[in-house]
């Protein structure tokens, strides 16, 4: 009569041979592992390049904000001059007012952003 073994009676034989395969496995990833340093061309790492990007892409909405402000500021004190009752007048202020408090946030934030990175400027390093 043939007995049922255990798990663990069939793991046990089996177990060093498992284990110094996995063993191999983990250190032949860790010492064919190449570490990736991300620079581009002028040698900058990637978050010198994040940061030049993202300070130049908001410039350009900064500036394109600025522009669009100007111009719907003009447009709407033209229907304020041009509106025929006072409800078509006071729609224009509002219009003003909203078009001022947006450009407002939108350059706030580039304030915001230029007057606190200069507070974390040691924070973002790992020491050991």
């Amino acid at each position: 009569m043939q007995t049922k073994e255990t798990f663990w009676g069939r793991l046990c034989p089996k177990l060093p041979r498992v284990y110094v395969r996995t063993m191999t496995a983990v250190l032949l990833c860790a010492a064919l592992a190449l570490p990736a340093m991300a620079t581009n061309a002028a040698g900058n790492d990637m978050w010198t390049v994040a940061q030049n990007i993202i300070v130049d892409v908001y410039n350009h909405i900064a500036g394109i904000s600025t522009a669009l402000a100007g111009l719907m500021s003009a447009i709407a004190v033209i229907g304020v001059k041009l509106s025929g009752n006072q409800h078509k007048s006071d729609q224009a202020w509002d219009w003003l007012k909203r078009i001022w408090v947006a450009w407002a946030v939108i350059n706030g934030i580039g304030a915001f952003i230029a007057y606190i990175t200069p507070q974390f400027s040691g924070f973002n390093t790992l020491t050991p």
